[in-house]
C-alpha cells in the first residue's frame, strides 16, 4: 500500500468516527472532509499525525484545529455553492480548503492571516492541492475583516475573540452567518452569529472550546 492510499484510508476512518460522534451531520461536510488531504496542510514532520483528531502546531505559536472542531464549525457555518466567505486566521489553509469544497465552483473564500510566514505557508499548501482557484490569502488584521470584498455570505473566525468584532459584523450580509469563538485568551465558547434581515445580531452558544487568541485592533493586544 502506498502512502497516499494509507492517508486516504486514515481520512475515511476519521470521517466515519466524526460522523458517529455527531460532529459531522451532513453528507456535504463529510464529502468535503473526505476530499481535502489534511496531510498536505501540516508540517512535514507531523504528516503521520494528520488524521489524529487533535490540533497540531504549525509554527509561530499557531495551530491547525482538530478535525472535530473543523467539522463542527463548518456545519454551523453552512457554506453553500456560490457563497463568498471571509475566514479570519488562515493558519495552514486547511479549513479554507474544506470551505472551498462547499462553495465551489462559483464561490470564493478570502482568508486573512496576520503572520506573513503563515500566509505564505497557507498559499503554498493551497497552490499545491489546487484550492488556490477558490481561496485567496491576504496578509492583514483580520479583526478588521477585508472591506474590499464585503459583504460576505459567511464569516469564519478561527481564533478566540473577546467579543464579536464590529467590523466583521458590519461586513456580514443580512441573513448571513458568522462562527466565532468568544471568551478570554485561553478558553472560549463557540458562537453562531446570525444577522437578521433588518441588521440585528442574534447569538447562539454551542459549547466550550480553546483557540489561540484573536490578535488585532478589534481583538486582543499582542
Amino acid at each position: 500500500m502506498n502512502e497516499e492510499e494509507m492517508f486516504r484510508r486514515a481520512r475515511e476512518r476519521l470521517v466515519e468516527r466524526l460522523k458517529s460522534l455527531g460532529y459531522i451531520r451532513s453528507d456535504r461536510v463529510a464529502e468535503a472532509m473526505l476530499k481535502v488531504p489534511r496531510h498536505e496542510f501540516v508540517p512535514e514532520h507531523l504528516r503521520d499525525r494528520a488524521y489524529v483528531d487533535s490540533p497540531l502546531p504549525i509554527g509561530k505559536g499557531q495551530t491547525i484545529s482538530a478535525p472535530h472542531m473543523v467539522a463542527m464549525m463548518t456545519e454551523l457555518l453552512d457554506p453553500r455553492p456560490g457563497h463568498k466567505v471571509l475566514e479570519v486566521g488562515a493558519g495552514s489553509g486547511y479549513h479554507a480548503a474544506v470551505v472551498a469544497e462547499l462553495v465551489k465552483p462559483d464561490g470564493k473564500v478570502i482568508t486573512v492571516e496576520r503572520i506573513p510566514e503563515l500566509a505564505e505557508f497557507a498559499r503554498e499548501n493551497l497552490r499545491r492541492t489546487g484550492y488556490d482557484k477558490w481561496v485567496e490569502v491576504v496578509v492583514g488584521d483580520g479583526t478588521l475583516g477585508y472591506p474590499e470584498e464585503a459583504p460576505y455570505d459567511r464569516i469564519l473566525v478561527t481564533a478566540g475573540a473577546p467579543d464579536v468584532p464590529r467590523s466583521l459584523f458590519e461586513q456580514l450580509k443580512p441573513g448571513g452567518r458568522m462562527v466565532i469563538p468568544v471568551g478570554d485568551r485561553h478558553l472560549q465558547e463557540l458562537w453562531l452569529i446570525r444577522k437578521t434581515e433588518d441588521g440585528r445580531m442574534v447569538r447562539e452558544r454551542h459549547g466550550g472550546c480553546a483557540f489561540v487568541p484573536l490578535i488585532g485592533k478589534e481583538g486582543f493586544r499582542e
